[in-house]
């Protein structure tokens, strides 16, 4: 395994280095820091997402106890080659990285799409998975789910903005909106270059994937029976991106999972309840 990188253990989500690592064709974004571990967590990311859209204040509590690692996958950010229309050639570029840090065994959190990329890196290479936790995603189409929202998707694929972050990520009670607006703000203390969100043709490509997921192309609903590593699904009272159900639909199929739903609550769950997600899934990765 490789070891830790120089400083790693003292730095923290808004100040770690971007690094990178050639893995395949591709040239790899990504940042590791945290308590040195045999496991690390490596966290899959949404939508559009990059280095800079997950919550500094999760990541940190996570870094308390454990490697953290998070990345670029192709096309996105920092990270060089194309974006992939399909979920399966998603998971082959996170190979591809973590292999070339010589990762032997990793936990990993998958949020959104980064869930279905999750998924099918299990099934692919289950002996490389040790712990799993689904967060704000789905199986694919199977009986009891619900296909994502065209609109919610058009909505979700104009540029980033505060209000747009808001209005998808959170629910519209006055709780849920403090907390959003709290998460924007966490988002803006990363010190130094920050890491672009995704735009142009790679939007097409992973709509065209997530499309493609929902209409079971390469999706995981068909084989949930083959996951039999420990899972912690964790979905919102009311996911507007994702619908809830999916959630529900995942925990009852996964033969090894417990399912963990929050209250007032949106896509963006996790980063309105960083705090309480954080222990929930490190009570379950310490298990």
């Amino acid at each position: 395994m490789t070891p830790p990188d120089a400083g790693e253990q003292s730095e923290r989500a808004e100040t770690t280095p971007t690094r990178f690592v050639r893995g395949g064709d591709v040239r790899f974004a990504y940042r590791r820091f945290g308590k040195p571990s045999p496991t690390p967590l490596l966290l899959l990311q949404h939508f559009r997402g990059s280095l800079d859209n997950w919550d500094p204040a999760l990541l940190n509590g996570f870094a308390e106890d454990r490697t953290v690692i998070t990345f670029d996958n192709a096309g996105i950010g920092f990270s060089t080659g194309d974006v992939s229309d399909n979920v399966a050639a998603m998971a082959d570029h996170a190979l591809d990285f973590i292999d070339a840090l010589d990762l032997r065994q990793v936990d990993l959190l998958g949020f959104s799409l980064g869930g279905y990329i999750a998924q099918h890196l299990t099934l692919k290479r289950p002996d490389l998975v040790r712990r799993l936790i689904l967060a704000g995603t789905g199986p694919g189409k199977g009986e009891g789910t619900q296909d994502l929202n065209p609109t919610i998707l058009d909505a979700a694929s104009l540029p980033p903005s505060r209000n747009g972050v808001l209005q998808l990520f959170f629910e519209q009670s006055e709780t849920s909106q403090a907390a959003g607006a709290a998460f924007w703000e966490r988002l803006q203390t990363r010190e130094g270059q920050r890491d672009p969100f995704l735009t142009g043709k790679g939007v097409h490509a992973q709509r065209t994937a997530l499309i493609r997921w929902d209409r079971n192309e390469q999706a995981a609903y068909p084989h949930l029976r083959d996951i039999r590593h420990p899972v912690l699904v964790a979905s919102s009272s009311n996911d507007l991106i994702i619908p809830t159900v999916n959630a529900v639909v995942l925990a009852q199929h996964l033969p090894n999972a417990q399912l963990i739903i929050y209250p007032d609550s949106g896509h963006g769950f996790l980063f309105q309840y960083h705090t309480l997600f954080g222990t929930h899934a490190t009570l379950f990765l310490d298990t």
